[in-house]
């Protein structure tokens, strides 16, 4: 690999900031986190103001968002995202890697639907297929998707008072149940069940802002 460039590498570690907490950053905030002088943190901000990456928040002297320009990168390369290829590619990774059956799923309203999976070499396999749809709360990488949606998303999709459906005796079909367990999803990193009766099915989340939710706005999660 090639030398990089400080700056630039100061640059990206500044926009990188923005995806956490409310969105906002003031110059400070960017000089506490990244532990940068205040005259380098001040021309970086000024250089990607300039450029439109990031724009001064309205009524918020000081402080900072995301400016047109990241979208418009990010919307480029989803026009190039080839999901389904992209998803079995990681899919065909892993298991070399963990030799254990890896399923690539999104996200679409209360399901998940497989978009990539690659078989293990072990001779007990689990019975799915990309293309198929089924309940979120019922499998693993749904669990893991679902823990990673904010709160007031989640009740959109599921309130109080849903009906959920059960697929095997471990099923969860109580909605506060189901809170209780994301929330103990969020805290460990990883549902303890899924489908089967007799299997259980680690999972690991992989964030993007390029797949598009049909059933809602904002961006799901593929998941493995």
């Amino acid at each position: 690999m090639g030398r990089l460039v400080p700056a630039v590498t100061r640059a990206l570690d500044i926009l990188e900031l923005f995806l956490d907490g409310d969105g906002t950053l003031s110059a400070p905030d960017i000089v506490r986190k990244l532990q940068l002088p205040r005259t380098t943190v001040h021309e970086l901000v000024t250089t990607l103001a300039a450029r439109s990456y990031i724009v001064p928040v309205p009524g918020q002297p000081g402080r900072y968002r995301l400016g047109v320009r990241p979208y418009q990168l990010g919307s480029r390369y989803a026009e190039q995202l080839d999901l389904a290829a992209e998803g079995q590619q990681v899919a065909r990774s892993v298991a070399e890697t963990c030799d254990e059956t890896v399923h690539v799923a999104i996200l679409e309203g209360t399901d998940v639907i497989y978009i990539a999976k690659v078989d293990s070499t072990h001779a007990v396999r689990m019975v799915s297929a990309a293309g198929r749809r089924l309940p979120a709360h019922c499998t693993s990488v749904g669990k893991m998707l679902l823990a990673s949606l904010p709160d007031p998303e989640l009740t959109s999709r599921i309130p109080a008072n849903a009906s959920l459906t059960a697929m095997t005796p471990n099923s969860i079909t109580d909605p506060d149940a189901l809170r209780v367990a994301l929330a103990e999803i969020r805290e460990r990193g990883s549902p303890s069940r899924a489908v089967s009766r007799t299997r259980t099915c680690p999972v690991s989340p992989r964030r993007s802002g390029t797949v598009p939710d049909r059933s809602s706005p904002r961006s799901p999660s593929p998941s493995r």
